[in-house]
């Protein structure tokens, strides 16, 4: 699966360049904590990014080896079914038939537990990903903030933020 980017390099400039130009000493003090959260804000986009990547790929990985298990199952079942017709044709010993339906019932239980990690690790993904959209909205919205100079979108990028870092610790804490 393809890395989430967050691509907030000229909203690092823009902002930069508005703490420069902000005219008042209190403006140019809310410009750089506006600035400070909205780096913030990308370094946890960028960390959630990671971990959302990583379930990802250990999501695929699982299913692969499923996959690989149940192809497995499947060859053990067949040489089973063709030890029980020579059984049936000729009197053959039923060990190595009952040896081939154990080992089709070990193979399944490790496929079906690869199964369920990689939903797992998708339900994980799910939540880091919700978390980097979360926090590009937010330095979006605090980059119109500084950009316009209106205080009220900065705190709504907060609220937006806060919401980014509980879906973060979902997904660390799962």
């Amino acid at each position: 699966m393809d890395e989430i980017e967050v691509p907030t390099e000229h909203l690092h400039e823009a902002i930069h360049e508005q703490v420069h130009h902000a005219s008042s000493g209190k403006e140019q003090k809310w410009s750089l904590v506006v600035a400070i959260s909205t780096a913030l804000m990308a370094v946890l986009a960028a960390i959630s990014s990671l971990f959302a990547g990583h379930h990802s790929n250990e999501a695929v990985i699982n299913q692969i080896k499923a996959s690989d298990q149940w192809a497995f199952y499947q060859a053990k079942g067949i040489k089973a079914e063709i030890k029980a017709i020579k059984i049936g044709a000729v009197a053959i010993d039923t060990a190595e038939y009952n040896r081939y339906k154990k080992e089709q019932a070990t193979i399944k239980e490790t496929a079906e537990e690869l199964q369920n990690e990689s939903k797992s690790h998708l339900e994980i993904e799910k939540k880091f990903a919700k978390a980097v959209t979360f926090f590009q909205i937010a330095i979006a919205i605090s980059a119109i903030s500084i950009l316009t100079k209106r205080r009220f979108l900065w705190v709504i990028s907060l609220f937006l933020g806060i919401s980014g870092i509980v879906f973060l610790l979902q997904g660390i804490w799962v």
